[in-house]
């Protein structure tokens, strides 16, 4: 059985006053029946991990580059970031390929660079609204997968996140019929080039999810847990996901 995972990014968001946040959910959450990832700006990775050092709170980066060291002014290596404590890290989430674009290979490259460096790498895909009502969808994901996945993929070391562009922060869900057709494509695409290990890695959906939908989507088949964004930089709003996730 693969282990649930409720995973929260921060995104540009939170300074040293918001790991108020962080000591409460830990206080909330002393032994949850699912892994809990938080993902903040790097500017707080190493205090919050020295906070959560000994809980159940996992702690991880949003992006990495590919190379271990060099002459990148402004970036950050995988084994920077296991250095400042992080055990997973984010690469190719839509708004890294868009704003800064990445394409899959880049993203390929950072996975790798993460698995070197001993972090789970949490590995981003999904559509944009107009690939959505074009009939698109799948054939983007197929194609993410592809070439966003290192060969090297297995349970342990990587997790999927399916988080279609144009729910992201907007409010709009997909079905869980929308939802269910896309995460049963991952799995069959897992299985289909890792065999057996593409039944251990982990399925994560992002996009909305908060309080009051997080059950629906949890009920999902092969939703393994979720990425969340706004909704995880608030204990009050996380646990309730984490809660609906240990309940599924």
């Amino acid at each position: 059985m693969r282990r649930k995972l409720a995973a929260g990014n921060w995104k540009m968001n939170g300074t040293g006053a918001s790991l108020s946040e962080v000591e409460a959910l830990i206080a909330a959450h002393p032994d949850p029946k699912v892994d809990v990832l938080l993902c903040p700006p790097a500017t707080l990775l190493e205090r919050m991990s020295r906070l959560a050092n000994g809980s159940a709170i996992a702690t991880g980066g949003q992006d990495c580059h590919a190379a271990e060291s060099g002459a990148h002014t402004g970036d950050i290596s995988a084994p920077m970031l296991a250095d400042a404590g992080a055990s997973h890290v984010i690469v190719g989430h839509s708004e890294r390929r868009d704003d800064h674009g990445e394409t899959d290979a880049m993203v390929r490259a950072k996975a790798e660079a993460a698995h070197r460096a001993g972090l789970v790498a949490v590995i981003c895909c999904g559509e944009s609204l107009a690939e959505r009502e074009g009939g698109l969808t799948l054939d983007i994901i197929g194609g993410q997968l592809a070439g966003s996945l290192p060969d090297g993929a297995t349970g342990a070391n990587t997790v999927v996140a399916y988080e279609p562009i144009w729910a992201i922060g907007t409010g709009k869900i997909p079905t869980t019929g929308q939802i269910g057709e896309v995460h049963d494509f991952i799995r069959a695409e897992l299985v289909k080039r890792f065999g057996a290990e593409g039944e251990a890695i982990r399925v994560l959906y992002g996009g909305s999810v908060k309080p009051s939908n997080a059950a629906e989507i949890f009920a999902v088949a092969n939703v393994d847990g979720a990425l969340v964004g706004g909704a995880s930089l608030k204990a009050a709003d996380f646990s309730p996901i984490i809660a609906a996730l240990e309940e599924a």
